[in-house]
């Protein structure tokens, strides 16, 4: 059975076909239109937004008004609260580092696409009682990468699951997650680092996201 918040087809393939999901936080609001244009340029068509910054919601609604080609998810999600604030956002989905039912059940009730954190089987176990099917794999490099997680889906393949494992992950790396079929895309901070974006230097933002491109092909 299909749950409302469960992804929409459309998204993913989208995500599916552009590989890489930007994560980035956005101090200045006034920057969040440049760096999504940017990506966009560059080739990047999702980006997480993380929750770490006060006008972290303004700036998913104004992506999402300003910039229609982008993907724009939420991320660092940990409140009802929050789930209500970028439902209204009209984020296209949001993640968490982990699995917390409350939230998972608030972006239920509003049929917000929800990918929880998982680390462990029993995360998995967790996500998969909430009624999630894809679900963000975290911190992907330092539980031990490809080999971690394929051991620890492999008992829950036959379900269907996916994962976008995030955390350390990089170009030297992403390739080979995404050449597993588990994996429906990966996220990367180093493609718009908070410090490029604070210099507004859209340019190299840019560059970046053509090097990801690059680096893992497009679909």
């Amino acid at each position: 059975m299909t749950n409302s918040f469960d992804f929409p087809p459309a998204i993913l393939d989208r995500l599916k076909r552009t590989r890489m999901i930007a994560v980035l936080i956005v101090d200045e609001v006034q920057d969040a239109i440049p760096v999504a244009q940017a990506l966009l340029a560059g080739g990047i068509e999702a980006m997480e937004l993380t929750l770490r910054t006060a006008g972290a919601v303004d700036a998913i609604r104004r992506i999402k008004g300003e910039v229609p080609g982008m993907i724009v998810g939420a991320g660092t999600v940990l409140t009802p609260e929050q789930v209500l604030a970028v439902a209204d956002a009209r984020a296209d989905f949001a993640v968490a580092p982990g699995t917390n039912a409350r939230v998972v059940r608030a972006a239920r009730e509003r049929g917000l696409p929800f990918a929880p954190g998982i680390a462990t089987p029993s995360d998995i176990e967790q996500a998969l009682e909430l009624g999630c099917r894809l679900l963000k794999f975290f911190p992907a490099e330092p539980m031990g990468g490809l080999g971690y997680l394929k051991s620890i889906a492999a008992p829950y393949a036959h379900l269907g699951v996916k994962y976008i494992p995030l955390g350390s992950v990089d170009m030297n790396c992403a390739a080979a997650y995404l050449n597993d079929p588990m994996v429906q895309a990966v996220g990367g901070s180093w493609i718009a680092p908070r410090d490029l974006i604070v210099k507004r230097e859209w340019g190299a933002i840019e560059q970046n996201a053509r090097k990801a491109v690059s680096a893992v092909g497009r679909k």
